[in-house]
């Protein structure tokens, strides 16, 4: 590995487990955003691109205080820490979301940020709860700058190698092709095997960015 090549187009995922930086609990918000912090100096100190985080929120917390909460103290704390570090960008990751709204009000509340975007988890999104094709069609519009791909079989966060489980491919790629700027890709699965016998099936099966 060469640790000295430049590697200002390259990403790294932040923290992601326990991390609550809308928490009203002071001292949950000072670990949360004491690891934030850990996450964006290291990608400081390597001069990466951009760091992902997770969105983090209670998906079945319906409380309209709770969302309208969750959405203000995001956008502020999100537009704070890009002040702090003005050579990283920030890309925000669905996680456990059962659907593409919060993520997507986010998008618009930072939509004067060019350096804050949307990683999406495709993988994350068939096992949501919500059809893909919603997915696809409420973030269409917004700066999705980085995909996280694999497969699986539609209950299980399984990180598959592409083409071997129920992901609609066809559909994923005709989507790519009408975003706005061509998102970077990492191919999210467990092992160099798995990665090689991925990259073969979207040549095969001409998947984005192959089709």
């Amino acid at each position: 590995m060469d640790l000295k090549r430049d590697r200002s187009a390259d990403h790294i995922h932040g923290v992601f487990f326990d991390i609550c930086v809308d928490s009203g609990d002071p001292l949950i918000y000072k670990a949360s955003d004491f690891r934030v912090h850990q996450s964006m100096d290291i990608a400081r100190e390597m001069g990466l691109k951009a760091v992902i985080f997770h969105t983090n929120f209670i998906v079945n917390f319906r409380l309209k205080y709770y969302i309208d909460t969750w959405l203000e103290r995001n956008e502020e704390y999100w537009r704070r820490i890009l002040k702090e570090y003005p050579e990283q960008k920030i890309y925000m990751e669905n996680m456990f979301d059962d659907s593409p709204e919060m993520l997507l009000e986010l998008a618009r509340r930072m939509a004067d940020e060019e350096r804050f975007a949307i990683c999406l988890d495709i993988a994350h999104g068939l096992i949501s709860g919500a059809p893909l094709e919603k997915w696809f069609t409420a973030l269409k519009e917004q700066r999705v700058a980085h995909l996280h791909i694999n497969d699986n079989d539609g209950l299980s966060d399984l990180h598959q190698p592409v083409g071997v489980g129920r992901m609609p491919w066809g559909i994923f790629s005709e989507w790519c092709k009408g975003l706005k700027q061509e998102p970077s890709i990492l191919i999210e699965v467990r092992g160099y095997e798995d990665l090689e016998k991925s990259v073969e099936n979207m040549k095969a099966q001409k998947i984005y960015p192959f089709s």
